[in-house]
C-alpha cells in the first residue's frame, strides 16, 4: 500500500493551504483554502483543483481563516459530497466566514464588470456566490478535540489544540498500512505559547511526519509586553496630534485580540479612553461566537467569563454594522481608533477608511498582521509613496507602524521548539505556508536538530514510509 502527500496549495507561499493525503483506497484533503494574490492569477488558481474532488473520502479544516477554508464552496461545486470535519468553534465560525467570502466574491466581480462594461469586455462570473457558500456549510461536521474518529477503515483523525485562533486544531492522521501505522501531524497554522485568550498548542506523541508552517520562519517576535508598550506609544502619539488610528484587521481572531489589548491599556491607564469602533458586520458576528464559546479559551479568560466580565465588551467599544454609521466616521474629526476588515486591505470597509485617512499625516495606520505579497497591505507595510485604492492613486502620508508581535503565528523560535518536541520517531518535516526566504531559514534551523527537512514545491508528491 502506497501513502503519499501532494502539496496542492500553500507550498512556498503563504495562502491557499491545501494538501492531499492519498492511500490506495482513500484520499483525504487537509484544508481547502483560498489563494490570495493578483486578481486574475488568484481566480485561475482557486478555480481549478489538481485532483478529483469526487474521489475524496474526507476534507479536514484546521481552522476558519479563509486561506484555509475559503475554497470549500468550489469543492462542493466540483462534486464533493462527503463530510468536512472541523472543531465545534471552527464550524460555528465558518457559518459566518464562508458566506461572507461568497459575498466578497460577488461584490468584487460587480466592480470588475463595471470596468469591463466601459471597456467593451464581456462580464465575468464570481469565483462562487454567497448562495454557493451557504450551501457548502451543510457538509461541515464538528469533532471535539482529543477524540479519535475513523474517517475510513485505514485512516483515523484526531484534533489537537493549535493555539492559533479560537477552534484552531492540529489534525493528526493515523494511517493504517500493511506494514504498520503512519502518523502525520498538520501544524499549519501554529500558535504561540502564552498568548492572551488562547490555549497553548499541544504536541501530539509519536509523530512520523510533521507538516509545519513558516510564516515567520525567519523572524522573531518581540515580547507581548514590548508590543503593548509600542502600541500604547503609537496611540498616544497620534492622539496628541489629533489624528485617527486606522487598524486593518482580520475580522476573525485578530480583531478580538487587538480589542482585548487596547482595552487592557485603557484599564491600566496607559492610554486615554478614546472611542473604539469595530467597523465590520462580520467581526460583530464572530465576536458573538467568541463570547458563546468561552470554554475553549485559556483559564484566565474562562475565569473572566465565569465572573461575567466580558473582555471583549467594554463601554467605549462600538460595533458598527450599518453602512451609514460607517460613513459617519469619515466626518468625525476627534481622535479615535477604527478597526476594520479585511486584514490585508484587499476588500471590505477598511478600503473606505484608508481612502479617507491615508493622505493625512496626522493619522496613523497600525499593521498588526502578516501582509501577503501583491496586496495593498504589503504595499502599505513597505511604505510606498503612493498606493492605489479603488483604482485611484493615493499618497501614503499617514504614519505607518508595524507590530508583528501581536501575530498569533509562532515565530522562528516557537517553530523550532515545537519541532524539537515532536522528535523521537519523527522521520521528516515538510515546511509549507511561508515565503521561500522564511522557509529556508526554518529549514536551516531544523537541520541543526538533525532532522530531515524538505520544502516541497507546489504540486510535488512525496512518498511516506510506515513505522516498522
Amino acid at each position: 500500500m502506497t501513502t503519499t502527500i501532494k502539496f496542492c496549495g500553500g507550498a512556498r507561499t503563504v495562502t491557499g493551504s491545501m494538501h492531499l493525503v492519498s492511500l490506495d483506497r482513500s484520499q483525504v484533503l487537509l484544508d481547502c483554502g483560498l489563494f490570495h494574490g493578483r486578481r486574475d492569477e488568484a481566480y485561475t488558481v482557486n478555480s481549478n483543483f489538481i485532483f478529483n474532488p469526487q474521489r475524496l473520502r474526507a476534507c479536514i479544516l484546521s481552522h476558519a481563516h479563509i486561506d484555509h477554508c475559503g475554497n470549500v464552496p468550489n469543492l462542493i461545486k466540483k462534486g464533493y459530497r462527503s463530510h468536512i470535519f472541523a472543531t465545534p468553534p471552527t464550524k460555528k465560525l465558518c457559518d459566518y466566514m464562508i458566506p461572507d467570502s461568497g459575498y466578497v466574491q460577488e461584490e468584487d466581480i460587480k466592480f470588475i464588470n463595471k470596468i469591463n462594461k466601459r471597456r467593451g469586455l464581456p462580464p465575468r462570473l464570481p469565483l462562487y456566490t454567497k448562495k454557493d457558500a451557504e450551501n457548502s456549510l451543510k457538509y461541515i461536521r464538528s469533532l471535539q478535540y482529543n477524540t479519535k474518529f475513523a474517517l475510513s477503515k485505514d485512516i483515523d483523525l484526531t484534533f489537537f489544540e493549535a493555539g492559533h485562533i479560537l477552534g484552531s486544531a492540529i489534525p493528526v492522521l493515523d494511517v493504517k498500512t500493511s506494514r504498520g501505522i503512519i502518523r502525520i501531524a498538520y501544524a499549519v497554522d501554529l500558535g504561540r505559547y502564552g498568548m492572551p485568550l488562547l490555549r497553548n498548542p499541544e504536541v501530539p506523541k509519536d509523530i512520523d511526519y510533521l507538516i509545519i508552517e513558516s510564516t515567520y520562519g525567519g523572524r522573531k517576535h518581540s515580547s507581548i509586553k514590548d508590543a503593548e508598550d509600542e502600541l500604547a506609544d503609537a496611540i498616544n502619539r497620534t492622539v496628541k496630534r489629533g489624528g485617527k488610528i486606522i487598524i486593518p484587521s482580520f475580522a476573525l481572531e485578530r480583531t478580538q485580540l487587538i480589542v482585548y489589548f487596547i482595552s487592557e491599556l485603557i484599564k491600566r491607564k496607559k492610554i486615554k479612553k478614546i472611542p473604539i469602533y469595530v467597523d465590520s458586520p462580520l467581526a460583530v458576528n464572530l465576536t458573538k461566537v467568541f463570547q458563546e464559546n468561552w470554554e475553549y479559551f485559556d483559564e484566565i479568560t474562562k475565569a473572566s467569563f465565569e465572573r461575567e466580565e466580558d473582555p471583549l465588551g467594554y463601554d467605549n467599544i462600538t460595533y458598527v454594522t450599518k453602512v451609514n454609521d460607517s460613513k459617519k466616521l469619515n466626518d468625525e474629526r476627534r481622535p479615535m481608533i477604527i478597526i476594520s476588515a479585511s486584514g490585508m486591505c484587499e476588500n471590505g470597509r477598511i478600503l473606505h477608511h484608508l481612502k479617507n485617512n491615508i493622505e493625512n499625516p496626522h493619522n496613523m495606520i497600525i499593521v498588526i498582521g502578516f501582509m501577503a505579497k501583491d496586496t495593498l497591505g504589503r504595499r502599505i507595510v513597505e511604505r510606498k509613496k503612493e498606493v492605489r485604492i479603488f483604482g485611484m492613486p493615493r499618497a501614503l502620508n499617514a504614519e505607518v507602524v508595524t507590530l508583528n508581535a501581536f501575530s498569533s503565528h509562532a515565530d522562528k523560535n516557537g517553530l523550532v521548539q515545537y519541532a524539537k518536541q515532536c522528535r523521537g520517531k519523527l522521520k521528516e518535516v515538510f515546511i509549507v505556508h511561508g515565503e521561500e526566504s522564511q522557509s529556508e531559514v526554518l529549514r536551516t534551523n531544523l537541520k541543526r536538530l538533525n532532522l530531515k527537512v524538505r520544502i516541497p514545491a507546489k504540486n510535488e508528491t512525496v512518498y511516506l514510509s510506515s513505522r516498522k
